[in-house]
């Protein structure tokens, strides 16, 4: 192997790519952004030849194959959470998935159900 080619290549962790590569550079989801514990899912549509989709993106798009949440998603693909809200924003703006439910409330704070449900996790432990 070259040199130049060791740089990009972690003997542990495997091949090293930045996140801005695996967006262009963006850091932003096209539109409104994404919940942690937001759950998306497919609609169903077919991606078409309008854009062309990383294998980022087709992975993200068969994962939302049944709802999840977002944190799932960037756990499940070993992505981080960044990368995830802007790739799920380029296929939400695509018409292939959708919000199909938040257990965050629109004002930002979650429900007083979910602090009942981590309070009693946190004393579980």
């Amino acid at each position: 192997m070259n040199p130049s080619a060791e740089r990009w290549l972690d003997w542990e962790a495997g091949p090293l790519v930045r996140p801005y590569a695996r967006t262009r550079g963006r850091t932003r989801p096209a539109g409104e952004g994404f919940e942690l514990i937001a759950v998306v899912a497919a609609t169903g549509a077919q991606p078409g030849d309008r854009l062309r989709y990383s294998p980022d993106h087709v992975r993200l798009l068969r994962g939302c194959a049944r709802p999840v949440a977002v944190v799932d998603l960037a756990s499940e693909f070993g992505l981080p959470l960044g990368v995830v809200r802007v790739l799920l924003g380029d296929l939400r703006e695509a018409g292939l998935i959708a919000v199909v439910d938040s257990a965050a409330p629109a004002g930002g704070r979650p429900g007083r159900g979910v602090l009942r449900e981590v309070l009693n996790g946190l004393r579980a432990l």
